[in-house]
């Protein structure tokens, strides 16, 4: 269960994370089923990428970098909500670009 924990959580990060990006880019004018499955692999991606960066940044910012609640550490849960929302964003972003452009056209 603890290897799968982070993996859902920034799975779930990058779908709100692709939400937001296909709503606020109009280049992004693809179905919600697109949007979901783009932001929950690009939030996987980015989780794993970005999440050690930010958690670490956000561990050090506090001065907790140990700190845990329900022996998870706050710091590394962080990093992975901000970087699955920011990888499932860009991805939903680039997919957006790539598969719905030309709509209107």
């Amino acid at each position: 269960m603890e290897a799968i924990l982070p993996l859902i959580i920034q799975a779930v990060s990058g779908m709100v994370g692709g939400g937001v990006a296909g709503g606020m880019l109009k280049q992004a004018a693809m179905g919600m089923l697109p949007k979901l499955l783009a932001g929950g692999i690009g939030g996987i991606a980015g989780g794993s990428a970005l999440g050690s960066l930010i958690g670490g940044a956000a561990g050090a910012a506090t001065g907790d970098a140990g700190a845990a609640v329900g022996g998870m550490d706050i710091g590394s849960l962080l990093g992975q909500v901000g970087g699955g929302a920011v990888g499932g964003g860009a991805l939903t972003g680039i997919a957006g670009m790539l598969l719905g452009g030309n709509k209107g056209e």
